[in-house]
């Protein structure tokens, strides 16, 4: 049974349209990897737009009542998906390309005249002894120094508590 009627039911018609192209949109952009998305986006919009592509099968082929709800509402995941995957798209394309790495400096070219390599007059390294160093003294830690305690003004209320006037 074919409910697309858009002559009798155009706002039925196109809202099955539109959730079968979101759906496959989103189905295209998961499974190739258009821009880079990492694979808990890729696999969001697949498993999306397989339900909004399988829905749109079911009202538009199988759904046989009269009476039927449209929820607009359904369309702010694919927007916000496709958004993403365009998003990354983008954001791929000017990004800086990746630095690569330092290829090494290609070997010399064979010269034929070249003369044999000759030892050189350099004296040898001095080879480290094999007596363990001897042991360093101890040292004194370090000492912290002392601050002393602050000293009230005697002059400044605030300073220190004030003791009541002592009469005999």
């Amino acid at each position: 049974m074919n409910n697309l009627d858009f002559g009798n039911h155009p706002l039925f018609s196109w809202y099955v349209a539109l959730m079968a192209v979101s759906g496959i949109a989103m189905v295209i952009l998961g499974a190739i990897n258009v821009g880079g998305q990492k694979g808990g986006w890729r696999v969001l919009n697949i498993l999306a737009g397989a339900a909004f592509a399988g829905y749109a099968y079911y009202l538009g082929f199988v759904f046989d009542e009269d009476v039927y709800h449209i929820y607009f509402q359904a369309f702010i995941l694919p927007v916000l998906l496709i958004a993403g995957s365009v998003k990354a798209v983008v954001n791929r394309r000017t990004a800086p390309a990746a630095p690569q790495p330092a290829q090494p400096p290609a070997p010399p070219a064979h010269d034929p005249n070249a003369q044999p390599l000759q030892p050189s007059p350099v004296a040898p390294a001095p080879q480290p002894s094999p007596v363990a160093p001897a042991p360093q003294p101890a040292q004194p830690a370090p000492t912290i120094p002392t601050i002393p305690p602050a000293r009230p003004v005697a002059d400044n209320p605030y300073a220190q508590p004030q003791r009541p006037p002592h009469t005999n």
